[in-house]
């Protein structure tokens, strides 16, 4: 009995064999997709500062949501899932994100032009990728 459960290989935590990252990691991903989105209104509406609170708030769900998904895949790639990749580039880019708030957090013009979209674009397609790399996981995971 104890034989076959230590061959078994180790499943994401899981609410009925669906990973519980799962239901976390969309969040970020539209968050920070979303504020590369609003970063590039701001640019185009001539300096509507509407468009810079919307990815400063965007920034802060996705954090915040990012962080959660973070500790569960950590988690899971301790137990020794396929998780670290995905759990690398998320982590990479909550880090990006991060320094993208902190950028956002100046007025106007500053916080967007040059380095906020800069960072914007590379959190988003960071998430990306961490993403499709779960999604990957998901369908992989037996």
């Amino acid at each position: 009995m104890a034989e076959t459960v230590a061959r078994r290989p180790a499943r994401p935590i899981s609410i009925v064999r669906h990973p519980i990252y799962s239901l976390f990691l969309p969040v970020p991903v539209v968050c920070f997709v979303g504020a590369l989105i609003t970063d590039l209104s701001y640019l185009n509406s001539g300096g509507n500062l509407l468009w810079v609170n919307f990815s400063a708030w965007l920034l802060a769900a996705g954090l915040v949501f990012g962080a959660i998904a973070l500790v569960v895949l950590l988690i899971d790639a301790i137990r020794g899932t396929a998780a670290w990749l995905a759990f690398g580039l998320l982590l990479v880019a909550w880090i990006v994100e991060f320094i993208n708030s902190l950028v956002h957090a100046r007025d106007g013009w500053t916080a967007v032009a040059g380095a906020g979209l800069i960072l914007s674009i590379v959190g988003a397609l960071l998430v990306l990728a961490a993403g499709w790399l779960s999604r990957r996981m998901v369908e992989v995971a037996p």
